[in-house]
């Protein structure tokens, strides 16, 4: 079930005013609890494995720079409520080709468990030899999440004419269950912050043609 067409028009009207957007419940909480269930049983059967930073010859896993464990979406086998999901993901990605021009010709995307304590270090999701990357996403899939469980996606905002040169503007997004942050990939830093118990999410990006 695709989401409602409003929820495509607002994460377009955000993304052109701000560069993200925050959609509540933008999959549904049967999905969710069904994509968080598999998320939880491939961390069981061992197949999240630790992430690494950088890419190509410069790819590495820095625990102190970022704690989670993933699994990347197979395309050519991916399970139901997988599949579920990257349609969503795909109707999302036509809707801003139509409504913003964004040239997005691509999706990628994985379970991303932080066990407590851990983190992502602030970084932006492009990289400084390859400009593919345009749009950053994470859906998460937590149940009952408390803000006093930390966990927060930390959102580095650009500096406004009226700001004072050394303030620094941040919004914190708490991973809540079903919520969409989509935000243009060059433009933001961003980290996670550590929470208290097992944090899921999928993150993804949506890539233009090389």
């Amino acid at each position: 079930m695709l989401p409602n067409s409003d929820y495509f028009k607002s994460t377009a009207l955000a993304l052109q005013r701000d560069g993200y957007a925050v959609v509540p419940d933008f999959i549904t909480p049967m999905l969710a609890t069904e994509l968080a269930r598999e998320c939880n049983a491939q961390n069981l059967a061992s197949l999240l494995t630790p992430a690494h930073v950088g890419h190509g010859m410069q790819r590495q896993h820095a625990e102190l720079i970022r704690g989670d464990h993933t699994n990347w979406f197979n395309p050519l086998a991916m399970s139901v409520v997988q599949t579920a999901f990257w349609d969503q993901m795909q109707a999302l990605r036509r809707s801003l080709n139509q409504r913003l021009l964004l040239g997005l010709d691509a999706f990628e995307t994985h379970y991303a468990l932080y066990p407590p304590g851990s983190r992502y270090r602030r970084h932006r999701d492009r990289f400084r030899d390859d400009d593919l990357r345009v749009l950053s996403m994470v859906c998460y899939l937590n149940d009952d999440w408390l803000e006093s469980e930390g966990g927060a996606l930390r959102l580095y905002l650009p500096a406004l004419q009226t700001d004072a040169p050394e303030t620094e503007i941040f919004r914190d997004i708490f991973p809540h269950s079903g919520t969409l942050v989509v935000f243009l990939s060059a433009e933001f830093e961003h980290e996670v912050l550590p929470a208290t118990r097992n944090r899921l999410s999928i993150a993804g990006w949506f890539s233009r043609r090389a």
